[in-house]
């Protein structure tokens, strides 16, 4: 696997292409347009997905279906609870040559690739999650302390179903600050569901086809990461990551009272780089505090720990993000 030269992409190349995925993944997915965007948005930054929602809600169809449309080695990986790390990211071989010889060689695993489906990703031990920690965070693997490095670009996109189902493992805080965004899927409405049954229960099933290439998809992120925002969206952005934490003097009240940790920095990182590309994304080079905010729950809602009593009060994350929103000004230029 060869990696990918960084096409030269401008702001109307951008939201061209950004257009024609989001239409072939469209012709698949059906009313999940606010979800389809988060996953574009990761895959465009460079970083991780986590997607939860119950069985049959098409999460795995959705990330097969952005295979389909970005030319990109494509890998799929099913969480088991008898999966061991060597499965994911490969293990050395003992090899006899034509002379005789025996020599070890490596066997590289599924995480080989471009774009990998961590499918039911909570459903393996906590052993075998940690083994994905290197490889997302720092996009290489050891094997028998020999280091390997992953070809960009590299994404994990990961599916599980809510934690409270029978055989699921909860994904460690560090593992869970890797993802970029968290996105949930809800159940679809009747016209939704609908739309989805005449699409899945006939003769033709529809396909989506590819739009875009590697050198693409890097050359677009390179774009965002180009993008400059203001400094009070800055601050902004800084504001809400401190509003999150309980023991801040800036605390949102619904945080003092219900959170027993916040987000990390990397929450703050995602809330800018997820805030430009959605600007990108609507056509506009400036990025307001509107982006800041439609990107706010998929960015925090798995880096804020609840309380036993946020808990025993049947809030979710979501809620607590909400409030973060209402309570922290929109700072003057």
């Amino acid at each position: 696997m060869s990696e990918a030269v960084p096409a030269e992409i401008g702001l109307e190349q951008f939201g061209e292409i950004a257009r024609k995925i989001e239409a072939e993944v469209g012709k698949v997915i059906v009313g999940q347009d606010e979800v389809v965007r988060s996953v574009i948005i990761c895959v465009l930054a460079g970083g991780h997905a986590l997607l939860e929602g119950v069985p049959g809600l098409g999460k795995t169809m959705l990330i097969r279906t952005l295979g389909d449309v970005l030319d990109l080695q494509f890998s799929r990986i099913q969480f088991t609870p008898d999966l061991m790390p060597a499965d994911i990211v490969g293990t050395d071989i003992l090899e006899e040559s034509d002379d005789g010889r025996r020599q070890f060689r490596f066997q590289a695993g599924p995480i080989f690739a471009n774009l990998i489906l961590a499918d039911e990703i909570n459903r393996a031990t906590p052993k075998t999650q940690s083994a994905m920690l290197e490889a997302m965070q720092e996009k290489t693997v050891t094997v028998a302390g020999q280091g390997y490095q992953l070809e960009a670009p590299f994404f994990v996109l990961a599916t599980q179903n809510p934690l409270e189902m029978e055989g699921t493992y909860p994904l460690p805080e560090a593992q869970l600050d890797r993802f970029l965004f968290k996105v949930n899927i809800a159940f679809p409405d009747v016209a939704d569901l609908v739309r989805i049954l005449e699409r899945t229960t006939g003769l033709e099933q529809p396909r989506a086809g590819k739009v875009a290439d590697g050198a693409q998809v890097i050359g677009m992120g390179a774009l965002a990461l180009s993008t400059p925002i203001p400094s009070h969206v800055s601050e902004y952005v800084a504001h809400i990551v401190v509003a999150t934490h309980p023991t801040s003097e800036r605390a949102a009240p619904m945080l003092r009272q219900y959170a027993r940790y916040g987000a990390s920095p990397r929450g703050a990182q995602a809330l800018i780089i997820g805030a430009k590309i959605n600007a990108l994304l609507e056509g506009r080079s400036n990025v307001s505090f509107d982006d800041v905010a439609a990107v706010a729950p998929a960015a925090l809602r798995h880096r804020i720990l609840l309380n036993f009593e946020g808990q025993a009060e049947g809030l979710s994350t979501d809620d607590l993000v909400a409030d973060v929103l209402k309570s922290v000004p929109k700072l003057a230029s």
